[in-house]
């Protein structure tokens, strides 16, 4: 049986394996790591229980966006499991007003006009201004949200919308927890990182600078820095 701790990287919403590529490269030297597929469900407990049936009995789970919510489902449904958890980028409130009308524009989108459409109006909200002007960044962000489909981008958005609210949960975890944030997230602001660390004991929050929400492919090398730390806890 190997020594070595079992860790599960979470996608976000439309995301895959990609936006971990250099996390889970960096950290595959000290653990054995799995980039979990969210393509195909639509609620949030599939996707908690799709990891929990393949995860060794202990294992750290790290999430971004919608798989951090995931992975705080995994904690709400088997704490004893978790040796770690790590939330990057991500919410704990249930559903808003107004939100599933919002959202439901942008699916529209995908049917009417495709994914590359909407790729074009979803993605730069997503990423700190500067980084509209780096090419091969937003082409390979591009090429991911292509990679989906409009039946895809529905489920996981339905998934979205029939979130519970986790704040009551927060208090209760007892594993090293990292609470993580791009400065510059424009989706998940900072302050609702610095809540959800507050409320959790113990938890340690990372500030990401000069990165929008999607920390793991804006600022790679200061998440896989701060995921290291959090491993080594």
């Amino acid at each position: 049986m190997s020594e070595r701790p079992a860790l599960f990287l979470l996608p976000g919403l439309l995301c895959d394996r990609s936006v971990w590529t250099h996390q889970e490269q960096a950290l595959s030297r000290d653990a054995d790591v799995t980039v979990a597929d969210f393509y195909g469900f639509d609620s949030l407990g599939d996707m908690a229980q799709s990891v929990l049936e393949r995860a060794p009995e202990r294992f750290a789970v790290a999430g971004h966006s919608m798989g951090g919510r995931v992975a705080l489902e995994i904690v709400r449904r088997a704490p004893e499991r978790v040796t770690r958890l790590a939330v990057l980028d991500t919410g704990t409130h249930p559903k808003r007003p107004g939100e599933a009308e919002k959202r439901q524009i942008l699916v529209d989108l995908a049917w009417r006009e495709g994914m590359e459409a909407l790729a074009r109006q979803w993605l730069p909200p997503m990423v700190h201004p500067d980084r509209l002007n780096d090419a091969p960044l937003m082409r390979a962000l591009t090429e991911m949200v292509c990679r989906a489909t409009p039946e895809i981008f529905e489920r996981q958005v339905r998934a979205l919308l029939g979130r519970p609210d986790f704040g009551p949960l927060l208090p209760t975890i007892k594993c090293p927890t990292l609470v993580a944030s791009g400065r510059q997230d424009a989706w998940s602001p900072l302050d609702q990182h610095e809540a959800i660390a507050a409320a959790i004991p113990g938890a340690t929050l990372a500030v990401i600078e000069d990165s929008g929400h999607m920390t793991t492919v804006e600022a790679p090398a200061a998440v896989t820095g701060f995921l290291q730390a959090w491993l080594r806890v």
